[in-house]
């Protein structure tokens, strides 16, 4: 992509921004890892993997500096690096990499993340002891239970800490051996003040998560690749339960998956606005509740120089 086409989709966000009244966004689930990590993500897409199990192109293939230029550029005040472990010895060394990215990148709230395995408490109580902000578990690549009682300890330690932990638990875009509302049941019924921001809305499994909300108040959702024409068209939201949204406001966040994303980044924000649940809602989802959940109107500024793409 040209520099002309990030120009207008700079301004296509900017026009959102400016239509809904919001200076500045904040996006939970965005992805940011190690290059050689990346690349091997990207591969995956571009092959249709069979946990992605459709084309699916990557709109927002550049390098890393180009892309934390074009999130500050669109008004995105602070953003994840998400990244997972897919089996054990990984995790700790992608918290590293992570810590280092976030502390030379100012927008970027410093992520980290866990596997089962020897040793986990230990990394996890490091993590959070020297400022991750959230945490990042993957049910479905990751291809394990989150009641393995070797996380016990990790649920524990997380809850007792407030961190918020994005999990993907639902079943899209294909099943894993873990996925669906079935075990996140059980997690929460053993920690209920556990901070579970479910990935996708929980997609396709949508009303499941919305009732685990409704049961648990520190559970949140991320609205990530929901209502968009791609996800509409094999995991449609179901209409009935767009009420239940509009109840769960305070604790809808907004997220979106760039850069692995198969359209732009502006779409997503779009269809959150087409969806008609009013101003309040939008600047909530968009903005107001990711800024509480990490303390931020209080706090220092996140900002980015984002003025290539300006």
């Amino acid at each position: 992509m040209g520099g002309h086409d990030m120009s207008a989709e700079v301004d296509a966000v900017r026009r959102f921004r400016e239509r809904v009244g919001l200076p500045e966004l904040v996006d939970i689930h965005t992805h940011f890892m190690p290059e050689r990590v990346l690349r091997k993500v990207w591969a995956y897409f571009d092959a249709a993997g069979p946990l992605v199990g459709r084309e699916w192109p990557i709109t927002y293939r550049h390098e890393e500096t180009e892309r934390v230029a074009l999130l500050a550029a669109f008004g995105v005040r602070a953003y994840t690096s998400m990244l997972y472990p897919h089996k054990p010895g990984m995790a700790r060394w992608l918290n590293g990499w992570a810590a280092e990215f976030a502390a030379r990148t100012p927008g970027c709230l410093r992520t980290a993340t866990f596997f089962p395995e020897d040793g986990v408490e230990a990394y996890v109580r490091e993590a959070v002891e020297s400022g991750a902000r959230i945490f990042k578990s993957h049910l479905q690549v990751g291809a394990y239970d989150p009641n393995d009682k070797r996380l016990d300890g990790v649920w524990g330690l997380l809850a007792e800490a407030a961190v918020p932990v994005v999990t993907h638990c639902g079943s899209g875009p294909a099943p894993g051996a873990y996925t669906g509302p079935g075990p996140i049941k059980r997690l929460l019924a053993r920690h209920p003040r556990l901070r579970l921001v479910v990935a996708h809305l929980g997609m396709p499994e949508y009303t499941d998560f919305l009732a685990l909300a409704e049961r648990y108040p520190e559970v949140g959702l991320d609205t990530t690749m929901a209502f968009t024409d791609f996800s509409e068209g094999f995991a449609p939201f179901p209409a009935e339960a767009r009420g239940r949204l509009a109840d769960l406001g305070d604790r809808i966040l907004l997220g979106t998956d760039f850069p692995n994303i198969p359209y732009p980044y502006v779409h997503q924000l779009e269809v959150l606005e087409r969806l008609a649940l009013g101003g309040d809602w939008l600047r909530a989802v968009c903005h107001g509740n990711g800024a509480r959940l990490f303390g931020l109107d209080g706090g220092q500024r996140l900002s980015t120089p984002g003025d290539r793409f300006a």
